[in-house]
């Protein structure tokens, strides 16, 4: 079943720890530092069983400014917040920043829980609650309950479960389909065991045995052991604190930051396209360009942001960007970031991603403006099937699969399965490919056609007497380079519309007609007639060239291609051509010959014709060719058949 996860947020010193202990009896500082230091430094983990029968895992975050980055990996997947405030200091600067993350995480449930109230006067405590309201307001903690405790004495702390038990009943519990994800939070090794990490699981399910791939570097590992809580467990699901034991990968692989994952369902990328919401305490605009530090996830990366339609985001705005990060990231379309400013360190806004892989996008001219700003109307709009026909178009004549697509959508299953089918029915998304289930959008498609029937339509206009291209050439002389595949797909298609017509290896415009002039006509007769005349004995090409020494070489060799092709001559090789009904004479005489004699060799063939080598091998090999006759030593029988 899908657990619950609660975050805790809230200034340094606020009793977020000491609260989690009186809570679950867990202590989460675990590390000397923190326990000589008395605060928090590295995320804590702890649980709580509730009455409803659902355990509920719990994150302790750091609560000093130093440790913001580490706040942010614990916030990363929580489901609900205790906000914590202490009541002798009230609101603090690090009360309003872990309130700013957990906003901009999307965060949308939680409780706020005032810690020591045993060290104030109850007139103290009903002001700091007043303050608290006004702090929240218009915000997902407006009515959150607000619940003044003693970690020391343990007065309220049964209120607080009560509080959180009927929070997690009142939740619908959904399975979350899709690729498992894990944000790795810790790495460690285990003596007896190897490498382990730890993570909020984000969605879909593992087992033992199944393998991991981490992004953004790819590496692969096999799972050895699961633990939920130090409980030994066989499948994990989303919304779990797990620990995972790997086989066939170092702790120095790993780092916190990386993503475990389902292998081969992320992509991980350098550009991001976000809706950014730039915080309203900010006290500058924010320009475009701006160096900043990115958090998804646990990681936090270096990188610019790039305003898609204005010039600069005023305080309190949101706007369309693109992320430009120094390391790729593998992230989903609906991910949550926050950013923070690179020097001096504050958290200035965040939101969230709506593409995890888009092309590198311009904004210098109005045209380009507008295109982005159709782009994230159709990011922010409900309908899937736009998503998929922009996402198929940007992918161009290299297409996405079916199964790309999901990890490009966010969305997985028979959600995905049933849209697919209608916008696949309806012909606006092409199936290149079927056992890969390779997609092309359809108007890519419709380009390529056009680019073919333009280069078809140049090549008859400077080529009138030749009936067409060579298929191989044909796709050679398209820009960009177009795949086997989805080249043959246009060509069929084409076909099948009439526009262009297949003959043999050469393709044509359906209606390129080969038209003579009338001298061209008389030389297409004359070259026929020399060649029929010269029977076995034929001239060569330079022959034909001084006999027709008033056109061009290139008008010649149209003529000779239009011979070629109608089949009045038949190419032997480079330098030797026959008249096609010579030819054919000479295949009876042969068929007689060894029908009568058994076999024909070279000398008996020169006797039979009365050629010299020069022609009488090149014509035996060209009779093994067409399969008439077939080599035996130095020997030719006929081919059966």
């Amino acid at each position: 079943m899908r657990e619950i996860i609660l975050g805790t947020a809230g200034h340094v010193d606020h009793g977020k720890t000491s609260l989690i202990r009186a809570l679950t009896g867990i202590e989460t500082d675990r590390l000397t530092e923190e326990k000589q230091r008395g605060i928090t430094i590295e995320l804590g983990f702890a649980y709580l069983d509730l009455p409803c029968g659902h355990r509920l895992g719990i994150v302790d975050v750091p609560g000093h400014e130093k440790f913001i980055r580490n706040m942010v990996a614990g916030a990363a997947g929580m489901d609900m917040v205790a906000f914590i405030i202490a009541a002798d200091e009230g609101i603090m600067p690090q009360t309003r920043e872990h309130f700013d993350i957990c906003r901009l995480l999307g965060v949308q449930d939680g409780l706020i829980i005032l810690t020591k109230k045993d060290m104030v006067e109850p007139e103290w405590l009903e002001m700091v609650e007043e303050e608290i309201r006004d702090f929240f307001k218009d915000s997902f903690l407006e009515e959150a309950p607000i619940v003044a405790v003693s970690s020391t004495t343990g007065e309220n702390i049964d209120k607080v479960k009560k509080i959180l038990d009927a929070k997690v009943k009142a939740i619908n519990f959904q399975e979350e389909f899709g690729p498992f994800r894990l944000a790795v939070d810790r790495v460690f090794t285990m003596k007896g065991f190897g490498t382990v990490i730890t993570g909020t699981s984000l969605s879909g399910r593992i087992s033992l045995g199944d393998d991991l791939m981490f992004y953004p570097g790819r590496l692969l590992a096999k799972i050895r052991g699961i633990q939920v809580h130090g409980l030994e467990r066989d499948v994990v699901e989303a919304g779990h604190r797990t620990a995972i034991n790997l086989q066939g990968i170092e702790k120095e692989e790993i780092k916190r930051g990386d993503l475990a994952a389902t292998p081969g369902s992320m992509v991980p990328s350098t550009l991001l396209d976000a809706d950014l919401h730039y915080l309203a305490g900010n006290a500058k605009k924010l320009k475009n360009r701006t160096q900043v530090r990115v958090h998804v996830g646990t990681r936090e990366i270096v990188g610019r942001v790039v305003i898609m339609e204005e010039d600069v985001i005023l305080p309190g705005q949101n706007s369309a960007v693109q992320i430009i990060l120094q390391e790729p990231a593998a992230v989903w379309p609906g991910d949550r970031f926050v950013l923070r400013s690179y020097s001096p360190l504050a958290t200035i806004g965040g939101g969230v991603i709506f593409n995890n892989a888009p092309p590198k996008r311009k904004r210098t001219v109005a045209r380009d403006r507008n295109r982005n700003q159709e782009i994230f109307s159709i990011y922010k709009g409900d309908s899937l099937e736009e998503k998929m026909l922009l996402f198929l178009e940007e992918s161009g004549l290299t297409g996405i699969t079916a199964e790309q697509l999901a990890t490009r959508l966010g969305v997985f299953g028979k959600k995905l399965k049933k849209q697919l089918q209608l916008t696949i029915s309806t012909g606006k998304i092409l199936v290149i490919e079927s056992d890969s289930q390779r997609l092309v959008a359809a108007p890519v498609v419709e380009q390529l056609g056009r680019n073919i029937i333009k280069l078809l339509t140049v090549y008859h206009q400077e080529n009138p007497l030749k009936s067409g291209l060579a298929r191989e050439e044909l796709r050679s002389r398209l820009k960009p380079h177009v795949d086997a595949k989805l080249f043959l797909y246009t060509i069929n298609s084409l076909t099948k519309k009439d526009l262009i017509t297949q003959e043999g290896a050469d393709i044509r415009l359906s209606s390129h007609e080969v038209t003579l002039q009338m001298d061209e006509q008389e030389m297409q007769e004359k070259i026929g007639t020399l060649y029929k005349e010269a029977g076995l004995r034929p001239p060569n090409f330079k022959d034909v060239l001084a006999t027709f020494d008033e056109f061009s070489e290139q008008q010649i060799s149209q003529v000779f291609d239009l011979l070629l092709q109608k089949g009045t001559l038949i190419r032997i090789n480079e330098s030797l051509y026959f008249h096609a009904a010579e030819l054919e004479i000479l295949g009876e005489k042969i068929k007689d010959f060894i029908t009568e004699q058994g076999d024909i060799d070279a000398p008996r063939f020169k006797t039979l014709t009365g050629l010299s080598r020069k022609f009488s091998i090149p014509l035996l090999e060209y009779f093994d060719k067409i399969k008439l006759t077939i080599r035996v030593g130095d020997k030719r029988i006929l081919r059966k058949g």
